[in-house]
């Protein structure tokens, strides 16, 4: 008795440390926005065409490449000097200055649209132009202030923040005579709700939003926070050329069943992503690493190892699920995934630990390293396995990356 109530209190304990909260809470938001954008195109599948969720499948990737361009590292940088430094000037210059250039690319992108994404004509239309730029302007506020709520050790206001913008469910229903631009204007609206909403809560933890530029704060942070765009733009590379190299050397079909497999398995690699932010905050915020690697690496494998292994028994049930056609050519894939998952939380962690350090240039080297063995690796592989090959090269790129972080710790501990 005296035991389980001493493990009880441990536990109660645990929950109530940082690292941990703040990791399950940025947990619960990826896998709720994860399940409700599930739900959000289910429905719009039912209520659309093809053509119209096609055409805002495409407007909304696009909204959300350039606003991966335009952050500039700035995203990495408020988590790094917000404990020391004036956070409503490090919140409003980086606003700004991310804002500015998600406005900049995405009228450019609007301008370009016959070039680079001729079937969306529709944005040549003033009113739907502006309304892209409204949202896209919403949609970069919402993204910073979501890295605020972590950086200020408060991610269940984030989890707040997910809920609002899943909102976006409700409004297909009566924006349906719209067509493409309806389900756009769905998620553009639940986005000013949810800036709206985020910025009352920013204000209640002391970070109030002005319209002020703190141009010291951008030199200071200006080659941290570039190489952190770098390293950021390398961890997203692989994740965005893949497709577009499984359908240019294998056809469209195998492209949908690659697509799938890598949606499903990288539900895993939310929960190392999800802890190493944690640890990056917590390292921010000057407490002590080592103790807290320790911890960050036991939590992760504690949820990444069961996690794994329910997901790779049960692979060929859930692509049945959608498809008895895609479980039939999609279960290898998803379960060689799986298995280069449980390789990520090391990287992932290192990761956390170098952006403490601000140790930029091995952040970069690793990030490249592990995108060019992803990409390099599927270019080979994918003639000879087919789709197999594009997660043999997801593995390859993961054991690569616990290779180089081996290599560096035992060249930093033997100087």
């Amino acid at each position: 008795m005296v035991l389980k109530v001493h493990n009880a209190s441990r536990l109660v304990q645990h929950l109530h440390d940082p690292l941990f909260n703040n990791s399950i809470s940025i947990m619960l938001t990826s896998f709720l926005s994860a399940g409700f954008g599930f739900v959000f195109w289910v429905l719009a599948a039912k209520l659309y065409s093809a053509e119209d969720v096609g055409t805002a499948t495409a407007m909304i990737s696009s909204m959300g490449f350039i606003i991966m361009l335009s952050r500039l590292g700035l995203d990495a940088s408020m988590i790094r000097f917000f404990p020391y430094n004036d956070k409503k000037r490090i919140f409003s210059t980086s606003l700004f200055v991310a804002t500015c250039c998600a406005l900049l690319f995405g009228t450019i992108f609007i301008l370009s649209v016959d070039l680079l994404a001729p079937e969306l004509h529709l944005l040549k239309f003033p009113a739907n132009a502006a309304l892209y730029l409204i949202f896209l302007a919403a949609n970069s506020g919402t993204a910073l202030s979501c890295i605020s709520f972590v950086a200020v050790r408060k991610a269940s206001f984030q989890l707040v923040q997910s809920i609002i913008v899943s909102s976006r469910i409700l409004f297909l229903i009566p924006l349906a005579a719209f067509g493409a631009m309806g389900i756009f204007c769905s998620l553009g609206i639940s986005l000013l709700i949810a800036i709206i909403t985020a910025y009352v809560l920013l204000a209640g933890s002391g970070v109030r939003p002005g319209f002020v530029a703190d141009w010291k704060f951008l030199d200071k942070a200006f080659h941290y926070a570039a190489g952190n765009y770098i390293a950021g733009l390398f961890m997203a590379g692989p994740g965005l050329i893949l497709p577009i190299m499984v359908l240019n050397m294998l056809g469209a079909e195998q492209a949908a069943y690659y697509f799938i497999a890598y949606a499903i398995a990288t539900l895993l690699f939310k929960i190392p992503n999800a802890v190493s932010t944690s640890l990056f905050v917590e390292g921010s915020h000057g407490e002590r690493m080592k103790k807290n690697i320790e911890k960050s690496l036991l939590f992760t494998y504690l949820l990444l190892i069961p996690a794994s292994g329910i997901m790779y028994l049960c692979s060929h049930w859930i692509l049945e699920a959608i498809s008895a056609e895609y479980a039939a050519e999609g279960v290898i894939l998803l379960q060689v995934m799986i298995i280069s998952g449980l390789f990520t939380g090391l990287n992932f962690t290192y990761f956390a630990v170098q952006r403490v350090r601000k140790d930029i240039k091995e952040l970069i080297v690793l990030s490249g390293s592990i995108a060019l063995a992803v990409v390099g690796t599927a270019y080979v592989l994918m003639p000879i396995f087919g789709i197999v090959g594009a997660g043999y090269a997801w593995l390859a790129g993961n054991v690569t990356g616990n290779m180089l972080v081996a290599l560096m710790v035992w060249t930093r501990n033997d100087t």
